[in-house]
């Protein structure tokens, strides 16, 4: 126990001394400046990097707490031994204690086949006929504060005075569990959706109004207690805006006009723009409504229905993922939203290293992009695997800038 404590300890200081850099106030200055649509230099978000492969992953700690701490921090250590320009900011997030009414955030459970650690599994979807509807639970936000007390003392005890601890306040229902095409899918079935939209459209119609109606009321609960609060920004990206204020540990409570809010719609990749728009975002938008700016998509190619997403009044940031069309997307963003430009990770640093293949790609896309005015930053994101290269991901780095550097004449 005391040397767990002390690994712990001592990647709590190494990661403190690293989110003390000056260096992160410069890249503060930069995120500020692009989602606000103030011209820079394309910047570069590695979100993810196929961590359980890599040596760096390797935890000593034997106690589980332990070594969940450990795994956390050594992956955000060399996170930052890439150099993108992602912001480390100088506290450990902890989730508070939310107790959902029921199993899961939509009361009744979801069950898997077949799926473990990195592997796919088929979801069994509970409601199987119309009627299984009225198994869904009403959402509720509520906060237990013994446990949430417990918990925090817990980590922040393990810490020491290395890093402060910032509680995450805001409800179940974010992210995904707020998007609505990711429980929709997994509640009914993402075929089963598909149907539903021919032979039974107002059901379908209910269970959505179902959905945002039960997400609108936690997030007013949650903002009537005052649990959003400025470490809960979301954007698939760094969360800084000159519209908004700046991300934080310890702040007042806020309104959810205050904060950046990421929504996404994968399971709807397949559907057509029509039934897209009236199957989804119109559910979407009174949700999105509510926040201060809003970054939208993920992995689904959002190609053909950039016109939908016109109605986001806040929207600021669009995803264009390895399935969309780069050009065309670029003709429709232009620089009236920033452009999250997603290369496909395989091609990057997946199947092989091919440094000819990732200049090839990069220059072909950030061109069409600087032709098109359009305010773009790359992520690198969905590394499942780099077989085991660890240098890929730094190699695949000084290409980028090199790249950038090339484009962009700078």
């Amino acid at each position: 126990m005391s040397n767990d404590l002390t690994v712990v300890r001592d990647l709590a200081q190494r990661y403190a001394e690293e989110a003390a850099r000056p260096i992160q106030d410069r890249r503060r200055d930069l995120w500020r400046q692009h989602n606000s649509r103030v011209r820079t230099l394309p910047l570069i978000y590695v979100r993810a990097f196929a961590w359980s492969e890599l040596p760096d992953a390797k935890c000593v700690c034997e106690d589980p707490f332990y070594r969940s701490l450990e795994g956390q921090l050594r992956q955000k250590l060399f996170w930052a031994s890439l150099q993108d320009d992602s912001v480390f900011e100088p506290w450990f997030v902890v989730g508070a204690a939310k107790p959902t009414p029921g199993t899961g955030a939509w009361g009744v459970p979801i069950q898997w086949i077949g799926r473990g650690h990195d592997t796919a599994g088929i979801c069994e979807s509970p409601l199987r006929e119309p009627e299984d509807i009225a198994k869904l639970v009403v959402p509720e936000h509520r906060i237990d504060e013994a446990a949430t007390a417990a918990r925090v003392a817990r980590v922040q005890e393990a810490l020491g005075d290395a890093l402060p601890v910032s509680v995450d306040r805001a409800p179940v229902w974010v992210a995904w569990n707020a998007d609505i095409s990711t429980c929709i899918s997994q509640l009914r079935g993402l075929e089963q959706i598909m149907w539903d939209m021919m032979d039974r459209p107002e059901w379908l119609h209910e269970l959505l109004s179902f959905m945002r109606d039960g997400i609108l009321k936690a997030h007013r609960e949650a903002e009537e207690a005052g649990d959003w609060r400025l470490n809960v920004h979301q954007n698939q990206a760094i969360p800084y805006a000159q519209e908004l204020r700046d991300p934080a540990a310890d702040s007042e409570p806020v309104r959810r006009r205050d904060l950046w809010w990421f929504c996404a719609a994968q399971e709807f990749t397949g559907i057509g723009p029509a039934q897209f728009d009236e199957f989804l975002v119109q559910y979407q938008l009174p949700i999105l409504k509510e926040f201060g700016l809003v970054a939208y998509g993920c992995c689904e190619d959002l190609t053909r229905k950039i016109d939908v997403l016109r109605q986001i009044p806040n929207l600021r940031r669009i995803a264009v993922s390895p399935m969309a069309n780069v050009a065309s997307c670029a003709e429709q963003i232009g620089d009236e939203y920033v452009f999250s430009y997603r290369p496909s990770p395989s091609d990057m640093v997946g199947y092989s290293w091919d440094e000819e293949r990732v200049r090839r790609i990069l220059r072909r896309d950030l061109g069409i992009c600087k032709a098109n005015g359009c305010h773009v930053d790359i992520t690198l994101k969905d590394v499942e695997t780099v077989q085991g290269e660890r240098q890929r991901l730094f190699d695949w780095m000084r290409v980028a800038r090199e790249i950038i550097a090339e484009v962009y004449g700078e």
